[in-house]
């Protein structure tokens, strides 16, 4: 099973930014990865409707051989992760919100969180936010809008720059020093989010921390790939083939798959 591949989806394209960690740290194992950008963003849908999705994913994924599956998207597993561990017998790695690093380490004593309904709404949100929060604010920011314009490949636009704007003023009235990415699709927005906060503000995103958690789970169950050949590295998407090409800089090949 070590030389299987790795399963990652998300509701589009932001889970690359997932995968962009997991191969830099495993660059020798294989990985599918699943572009739901038909249904995007879920952050938007009830947490069945969430459920579902996740489950129809991961049967694809399982379908195809896969050894571990990575839900690349924070919607995704603050919602469905737990229904998806009771109902499959294999190993699910989940992305969620960075609120602890950003809490032990503020200064102002302040740290916004940007992050998709589906996301700022669910109970293991909740809970972490509980968790870390005593006795600093935290200011929560729905990204009505980010999702469906990166999808739309419209990640430098007037519209992505006016939103933006928008929600990052309160966090910033509020002193925040340090930013939580709470949606995988916002990393891309980096180079807008440097541009307009502070320059004393610092992002975090889960991203690396994925890559960690995986490496760490496919050693505990002797699933490590040890051959050192070429990476075999599949995108499937059911929406837009030039957009996902795009966001992944290197020449993979990207192919359209109905699922």
């Amino acid at each position: 099973m070590s030389t299987q591949p790795i399963g990652i989806f998300d509701s589009g394209i932001g889970g690359t930014s997932v995968f962009k960690e997991i191969k830099a740290l495993l660059p020798y194992e294989h990985t599918i990865y699943l572009a739901d950008s038909s249904n995007a963003p879920y952050g938007n849908k009830t947490q069945q409707e969430i459920i579902d999705l996740s489950i129809k994913n991961t049967e694809e994924l399982i379908a195809r051989q896969c050894k571990l599956i990575v839900v690349a998207c924070n919607t995704a597993t603050t919602n469905a992760i737990k229904t998806l561990r009771e109902v499959y017998d294999i190993q699910f790695i989940g992305i969620e919100p960075a609120i602890k690093p950003a809490a032990l380490k503020t200064e102002t004593k302040a740290i916004g969180i940007l992050a998709t309904k589906g996301t700022l709404s669910s109970e293991l949100f909740h809970k972490t936010t509980d968790l870390y929060s005593n006795g600093i604010t935290v200011i929560e920011q729905v990204g009505e809008g980010l999702v469906t314009l990166i999808e739309e490949g419209k990640i430098y636009s007037d519209a992505m720059r006016a939103l933006l704007k928008k929600y990052l003023q309160p966090m910033i009235d509020a002193d925040i020093d340090y930013l939580v990415l709470g949606c995988t699709h916002y990393p891309y927005l980096m180079p807008l989010l440097l541009e307009l906060l502070p320059n004393h503000v610092k992002i975090i995103d889960s991203g690396e921390a994925v890559a960690r958690q995986t490496k760490s789970i496919l050693e505990q169950n002797h699933l490590l790939n040890t051959q050192t050949s070429h990476a075999n590295n599949q995108f499937y998407t059911n929406g837009n083939i030039e957009i996902l090409n795009n966001i992944l800089e290197e020449k993979y090949i990207v192919q359209y798959l109905k699922f």
